[in-house]
Parts: C-alpha cells; sequence; structure tokens
C-alpha cells in the first residue's frame, strides 16, 4: 500500500534528503522544509520504499502539495 506525503503548511523545500528507490523505515527524513527561518523535516509515516519524490531544493509547497509516495 502506498503511502502519499504532503506538505502540512505553506514553506520552502531547503532539502531534500532521500531519493527515489531508497529504503526508509517510519520516522526517517525525507525532506526538510523551511518556513519563518525554522526547519521542519517531513518524515516518512511508514517503512517502504521511496516510489516518487514530486519536490525538489527551492520549491514551494503549498498546504497539501505532495510531496513523496512511500511504497510499503
Amino acid at each position: 500500500m502506498a503511502d502519499e506525503i504532503r506538505a502540512e503548511m505553506v514553506a520552502n523545500v531547503w532539502k531534500v534528503v532521500a531519493s527515489v528507490g531508497d529504503t526508509v523505515e517510519e520516522g526517517d527524513t525525507l525532506v526538510i522544509l523551511e518556513s519563518m527561518k525554522m526547519e521542519i523535516p517531513v518524515v516518512a509515516e511508514s517503512d517502504g520504499t521511496v516510489d516518487q519524490l514530486a519536490v525538489n531544493e527551492g520549491d514551494v509547497v503549498q498546504e497539501g502539495d505532495l510531496i513523496a509516495v512511500i511504497n510499503g
């Protein structure tokens, strides 16, 4: 089953940590967002493989935008 990881706020994509094909565990950081000079890690919500990364460093995401898809 695939989990879609979505942005919880408007933010800039500061750093992309994971890559497509990476195996991740629940709690692993996928992307780091920056908002109001704060760094916000976006973490995997389940164990699995990163099937899709929908953002690049420097992108601006809106609340609800797709960040990644994890296939467990």
